[in-house]
Order: structure tokens, then C-alpha cells, then sequence
């Protein structure tokens, strides 16, 4: 029952890195998001959701739990090339590996679902870490638990799985079973996991999201089940199912309820609103969302995820955006982590430009090239970028910019998968930081065209100035020549309201 299914277009291939980024990002910022309302009530779509840190395990502000760690223990067991050994990627995990990497997290967390730690524990008191031992555990765990072993744990943590198979799902709903059964042996848990790992495959390909697209990977005698618990969740609201939405089934229709009906509701891909219906749901809020984040995140893409989420996000194995970001790049691509480059090079080459000059509407606010970094004037706090910067971008002479944003747009016509997003949340990131009294050096790499684009929409979202209008001023004081004006940003911009207070 394996097959390639649909093959990215040419067009769409472009789109792979970022959105293979944006599936963890959507796991972790998912999780981070639902801690702090974990085993809480159902929750009114007035309630504000806010990623707070708390709940039951104490989480940090934006820190992650078991759901994104144990992915993490996935992905780090993938992303060697060397662990790729066949050519068609049908050995693409070392499961030793990833037991390993689960240990050594089981030392350390706070939170651990009681299934999974009860076998990982067993593995470790037996003292032979392999997949056959596991497996065995988990199914002795499943037999003394009265054939009842589908727990969202496996769930949970799939999309490395389906991060290593991009590129050929020959050998995905294989393994796809295998890492569910180191701890969850029901056949459940194994059938919501293929079908979340060829819908998140098919959205990194495509950028469509379609539950349905793995269903001819399951036994035939169990698809006419899936399709109907599917068709329920389309049905119902996230709440209908928290009741019990620590069973798989219960997550998997929550979290495709919220995707679902976001979509339906808006008319578009809102991962905003998609993880905040998931956690409002309620009960296990962490899984549901990280769950739907994986998948949503998948076809939306890393770029169009609010620097306010992904800025801060954190937790075991991952320090920061950046080196999330590189595991998945480098988990989809099946080869090591470049430390030499982006996302976690030192620095990244900036031409020669040399433009700096204030924004004509804000004098609290720089407006120049990449290669300005080394040369800021001494009131700058903090630093927006909206190219590829280095880790070391920022001079570590300059103590005092102690915020540094970056986003992820290409200036190239249709390049980006939802540009108008990342225009409007870099300039209210902008705003945002100049409100904490930041003086505010806002660049790309030659401030030709995506420097002036988010500085004319903040003009508008903030100051209250056409936007337009605001763009031509803008461009007057910025350098002219070999610049260019891209048609997709001018359009963007004539969209966007005059209306001080932001919008998202």
C-alpha cells in the first residue's frame, strides 16, 4: 500500500523548506500554546489564548512540553545523512537512536504522558535499548492494559516522520507504525499517525491540506472507520471531542476539527486561529494543538507564524526559532546541520549598499541595507530584518540592541506563500517594539524593495498614513538607483488599511 502520491510541482518544490520548517515551528508553538490551558475547561471563542507559560507542569512563557521534545528525539535521530541507507529513504530513522534521545530527555522533563514514561522506565530498568525491546514493552503494556493501548502520545510526535519522507513516502506508513509502537501498540494509534503523516507530506508539497489523502495507506478492512470519525470531526467543534481527547482518536478529530473549521469559517490558512480553536477546545490542550500545528504548519508554511510565538518558543534539545528551524530543513533533507549555513551561520554576506536614513514618519525608526549592521547609530535598541541574518549578525560590541527579529520573505514575485502576513506582522512588530521605547533599525539586504514595503505598512497600520502614499515618500528618501519595485508588494500594500492600532 505505499505509493509516492502527489509529487511537488516545480512551482510548489520552491515552497518545501519553508513549510517543512513551518510543520515543527506549528508543533512547537502549537504545545507552547496549549500548556498553560492543559486538562482546563472548554473555553469561549471571547476568551483570549496567550502563550503565558503555567498550567499543571509550571511551563515557561513559550516553552514547549513532551508533545515537541519527543519530536525533537525523532527528528535528531533523522536529520544525520548517515541514517539514510537506502536510496528510496524506507530506513530513513534510526530507532535506536531515537530511544536514546528519549532517555536521555525521560532524565530531565517534568512531564512525561503515563504510558509512555511507564515503558520508557521499563527500557531502561531492563538495560537493552533497541526497537525490538521496546516494541515488546509496549506490547506487553498494551496486553495488561486489556488491548488498550491508544493513547495520543504517538500522535503527538509524528511529523519528523513524515519530514523524513518528503521526498518519497515509499516505506512512510511503515515506519510511520514502527516509532508509534515503541510505546503505542494498538493498531489505532498507528492508523491516525499514517494518515497525519501523508496529510502533512501532501501539504509540504502542495500547500493543500487534505485528511484524506492517506486513507488508502490503511488496512482496507479499517478505512471505512477512519473516513467516518473524519466526517464527525467536520461535524463538530474541537469541544465536542475533549472529553476524552486523550485517546488518539478523540486528538486527531479535535485537532483536524480546528483546521477544519478555520478554513471553512475564513476562507483561507490562519494558523493563528486554527492552534487558538484547538486549544480552546480544552482538556489536553498541549497534544490537540501541537497536533494540528504540525499539520497546518505544514502547508501555511514557517514565514506566516507571529514573531510574537516563534521569537520565544524553547524547550528540550532546542534552544531557540533557529535551530528549530534547521532540524526540520535539515530532517527533510536527510543530510547533517550546516553550521557554516543560514539558519545557523555566523553571519550572512551583505553587499556593499551602505543606506541608512530615518523613516520619514517616525524618526524613532532606521531604514537601511544589511550592511549597515556594523554601523548603526548608537540609540538603536533594536534590530528588524527582513532577510537572512546570521546568529552573529548584530556586532557584540553593541551590547544595548537586545531585540533582534527576523522574517522570512523573498523579493521575488511569487515566492512567498502568504507575503501579505509577514508584511503586516513585521510591521507591527515594528510598532510593537517602538511602544517599549525601542529605537528601531528596520532593513533587508539592500533596502530596495521589502524595506520600504513594511515601513510603508507600518506608515498605514500605525500612523495613520495612506499607504501608499507613504510607500512613494518612503522610497524619496531611500537611494533609487537599481531599485526595483515588486508588483506583488505594491499590490499588497494598496490592500492594506489606513488604520492606527495594527491589524493582524
Amino acid at each position: 500500500m505505499n505509493s509516492s502520491h502527489t509529487s511537488a510541482s516545480r512551482d510548489e518544490a520552491r515552497f518545501i523548506p519553508v513549510r517543512a520548517a513551518g510543520s515543527l515551528l506549528g508543533l512547537a508553538c502549537g504545545d507552547a500554546l496549549g500548556a498553560p490551558y492543559e486538562f482546563g475547561p472548554s473555553l469561549a471563542h471571547t476568551v483570549t489564548v496567550e502563550m503565558k507559560g503555567g498550567g499543571p507542569f509550571n511551563f515557561a512563557p513559550a516553552e514547549f512540553t513532551d508533545d515537541t521534545a519527543m519530536a525533537i528525539g525523532i527528528a535528531k535521530a533523522i536529520a544525520p545523512g548517515k541514517n539514510r541507507v537506502e536510496p528510496d529513504g524506507s530506513d530513513a530513522i534510526d530507532l535506536t537512536s531515537v530511544l536514546e534521545n528519549w532517555l536521555a530527555w525521560l532524565e530531565v522533563t517534568k512531564d512525561v504522558g503515563m504510558q509512555t514514561g511507564t515503558i520508557l522506565r521499563r527500557l531502561v530498568r531492563d538495560g537493552v535499548i533497541t526497537e525490538e525491546a521496546c516494541r515488546t514493552l509496549a506490547e506487553e503494556h498494551h496486553e495488561a492494559s486489556g488491548a488498550q493501548s491508544a493513547g495520543n502520545g504517538a500522535l503527538m510526535r509524528t511529523a519528523p516522520v513524515a519530514l523524513a519522507y518528503i521526498h518519497d513516502t515509499t516505506g512512510l506508513a511503515d515506519m510511520a507504525r514502527r516509532v508509534a509502537q515503541l510505546t503505542h501498540w494498538e493498531d489505532t494509534a498507528g492508523d491516525a499517525c499514517v494518515l497525519w503523516c501523508f496529510a502533512i507530506v501532501h501539504a509540504v508539497r502542495t500547500g493543500e491540506l487534505d485528511i484524506r489523502i492517506g486513507l488508502e495507506e490503511l488496512p482496507e478492512e479499517r478505512r471505512v472507520y477512519w473516513l467516518e470519525r473524519i466526517e464527525e470531526a467536520e461535524a463538530s467543534q474541537p469541544a465536542h471531542f475533549s472529553v476524552n481527547n486523550g485517546w488518539v482518536v478523540s486528538a486527531f478529530r479535535g485537532a483536524w476539527s480546528a483546521i477544519f473549521h478555520s478554513l471553512a469559517e475564513n476562507g483561507r490558512i490562519d494558523v493563528v486561529d486554527a492552534l487558538e480553536r484547538a486549544v480552546r477546545g480544552g482538556n489536553d490542550t498541549d497534544t490537540v494543538a501541537a497536533i494540528a500545528g504540525s499539520l497546518i504548519g505544514a502547508a501555511a508554511g514557517a514565514a506566516v507564524f507571529p514573531s510574537k510565538w516563534r521569537t520565544r518558543i524553547h524547550g528540550w534539545g532546542i534552544a531557540n526559532e533557529r535551530e528549530l528551524v534547521a532540524l526540520a530543513l535539515s530532517t527533510a533533507y536527510a543530510a547533517d546541520v550546516d553550521l557554516d549555513a543560514w539558519p545557523l551561520s555566523a553571519s550572512e554576506s551583505a553587499k556593499p549598499i551602505g543606506t541608512l536614513e530615518r523613516h520619514p514618519h517616525d524618526d524613532g525608526v532606521w531604514l537601511g541595507s544589511m550592511d549597515m549592521i556594523d554601523n548603526l547609530p548608537a540609540d538603536v535598541t533594536a534590530v528588524v530584518s527582513i532577510c537572512r541574518t546570521g546568529i552573529q549578525q548584530i556586532p557584540a560590541d553593541r551590547a544595548n540592541i537586545t531585540e533582534h527579529v527576523e522574517f522570512w520573505l523573498v523579493d521575488d514575485v511569487g515566492a512567498n506563500i502568504d507575503s501579505r502576513s509577514v508584511v503586516i506582522d513585521a510591521a507591527n512588530t515594528v510598532a510593537r517594539l517602538r511602544e517599549e521605547g525601542h529605537v528601531v533599525f528596520l532593513h533587508c539586504v539592500a533596502a530596495h524593495s521589502r524595506t520600504p514595503t513594511v515601513a510603508a505598512a507600518y506608515s498605514a497600520l500605525h500612523l495613520g498614513i495612506d499607504c501608499i502614499e507613504a510607500h512613494e515618500q518612503i522610497r524619496e528618501v531611500l537611494p533609487q538607483e537599481f531599485a526595483w519595485r515588486n508588483p506583488e508588494f505594491i499590490e499588497l500594500l494598496a490592500t492594506l488599511p489606513t488604520d492606527v492600532g495594527g491589524s493582524r
